[in-house]
């Protein structure tokens, strides 16, 4: 079954932890593309040209299809796998992360390694809620004072977010709607604009 919701971040995060004098520092982004996720692996690597290692994983595309992550000279499959599957277990798309690596002078082994990359990912994932990605269609409504109330009332359901409201002689809301309440939300709009009762935009993206 396909995942309802994919989530992401919307400003960059940075964590640290040490493990056994090794420091993992991991630096999260939100991206929109491949090419987005490499400039930001590219320049966090620049940045931390003295360090041991600048692992990475990234995942982008509406339901996580395009996937990739490296090892950057860690052991096969202990760092950008765990890495990249931590990221999926959150459920997590547009997203790009790496750990730059200080070595500390004592080696962790296989087991230590995959679980030293795994929970520099999760703490910088868990540092702060994660932004609900979805598809929505912004919808101008204009509304009479008196119809108002009842309009949010009936349309309370189906509303992801209210973006603005103005306040002159009449009501005008800017709503955001998800894309499966969509012909829903424009029935009913259609319906009272019929009756005179409000009018209402779809603003094309």
């Amino acid at each position: 079954m396909a995942k309802k919701y994919f989530y992401s971040i919307k400003h960059q995060r940075r964590t640290d932890i040490k493990i056994k004098r090794s420091v993992f520092i991991c630096t999260m982004v939100y991206v929109q593309s491949i090419k987005d996720a490499k400039e930001f692996i590219s320049r966090i690597s620049k940045e931390n040209q003295t360090a041991a290692h600048n692992c990475w994983a990234y995942i982008v595309g509406e339901t996580g299809e395009t996937l990739h992550c490296s090892d950057a000279g860690e052991p096969s499959g202990t760092a950008g796998k765990p890495m990249l599957n931590t990221l999926q277990s959150h459920g997590m798309t547009n997203i790009a992360a790496v750990v730059t690596r200080h070595f500390g002078g004592v080696k962790l082994g296989v087991r230590g390694l995959i679980e030293a990359y795994s929970l520099s990912v999760r703490n910088t994932i868990e540092l702060k809620r994660l932004r609900k990605l979805v598809q929505t269609i912004k919808v101008g409504v204009e509304v009479s004072y008196g119809f108002n109330d009842t309009l949010l009332s009936q349309t309370n359901d189906l509303i992801f977010e209210i973006k603005k409201t103005d306040y002159s002689d009449k009501i005008v809301h800017i709503f955001e709607i998800e894309l499966k309440n969509f012909k829903s939300f424009e029935n009913l709009l259609s319906e009272y604009q019929s009756r005179g009762m409000l009018k209402f935009t779809i603003f094309e993206e």
